[in-house]
């Protein structure tokens, strides 16, 4: 995580500087800087992808558990989670795509220099829809105190022996 939050924060640090320090700068520097910038991108995107990997093995591993204990009302509640998560990577996928083709174009759908904030906006309204997802998941119920701590029946007949 620490790592992470550094290059996050350098990344932002060196962008912001790019940009506005530009009339100090010289064109190479601030080429160089911009080629540090697309380094920590992609360590950035690595350590995400890595995160995602992690939490998608973590999940699969409590599913597989819940379904061995025929905790029907909790696998659903991760399923739910899971498709949160998969909507939210089709998303990112959907979109790193979309620009890549766009900056491989002559004429830019979105052009930085007027709508530049809509590159990083849509990343933001991405966390934002795994947060209300996650938020509306895991919304405070009545009776979560013993749902927590109670383990589902299994339905009579299938487990019994005589």
């Amino acid at each position: 995580g620490i790592i992470y939050a550094g290059c996050s924060a350098a990344r932002d640090i060196f962008t912001v500087m790019a940009i506005t320090e530009n009339e100090i700068l010289s064109q190479d520097q601030e080429n160089e800087i911009l080629d540090v910038v697309t380094i920590l991108t992609f360590v950035v995107s690595f350590i995400d992808v890595t995160f995602y990997l992690w939490i998608f093995d973590a999940l699969n591993g409590t599913m597989q558990y819940l379904e061995g204990m025929n905790q029907a009302m909790k696998l659903k509640r991760y399923l739910r989670l899971r498709l949160i998560l998969l909507i939210s990577v089709l998303f990112a996928i959907l979109w790193s795509v979309f620009g890549i083709v766009d900056s491989y174009n002559d004429k830019r759908m979105v052009n930085e220099e007027e709508n530049g904030w809509v590159l990083s906006a849509v990343w933001e309204i991405n966390y934002l829809f795994v947060l209300i997802g996650l938020s509306y998941l895991w919304a405070p119920e009545t009776g979560a105190k013993e749902y927590a701590y109670v383990m589902e029946l299994s339905p009579v007949g299938g487990d019994l022996e005589f």
